[in-house]
């Protein structure tokens, strides 16, 4: 008796770069987590005291599992430029993190927590 073979499982590398219609966020995404940065906004999170280099503080992170951080403060440059762009209503997900581009901004949200962060250019939200 013959054993069957069954077909292998599809893997793909579930790794993203996008920006937003209007060219002010700029996600990286994969089944690790997601990461966006904004250009020009209008809000302010101050950074950590022992934060001394300078830069600003527009980097938002959800990793797999854990809380959103918002505000992240950094001096290098890490948005994605020359990615294509995510158009309003759609979405890119990897794992269990799907980034939706609405006209209200960027969501990243991880299904398996609930824990997501939203950016625009009038406001942030993370929960």
């Amino acid at each position: 008796m013959a054993a069957a073979v069954l077909p292998a499982a599809a893997h793909a590398d579930e790794s993203y770069t996008f920006e937003s219609p209007s060219g002010n966020v700029g996600c990286s995404l994969n089944p690790g987590g997601a990461t966006c940065e904004i250009k020009s906004y209008t809000w302010f999170i101050p950074p950590p005291p022992d934060y001394f280099v300078g830069g600003r503080g527009n980097v938002f992170l959800l990793t797999r599992g854990a809380e959103p951080v918002a505000g992240i403060w950094h001096s290098d440059h890490q948005f994605p430029d020359g990615s294509p762009t995510l158009d309003y209503g759609q979405s890119r997900t990897a794992g269990t993190i799907t980034c939706t581009s609405e006209n209200t901004g960027i969501t990243c949200a991880d299904s398996g927590t609930g824990h997501f962060f939203r950016v625009s250019r009038e406001t942030y939200q993370v929960g």
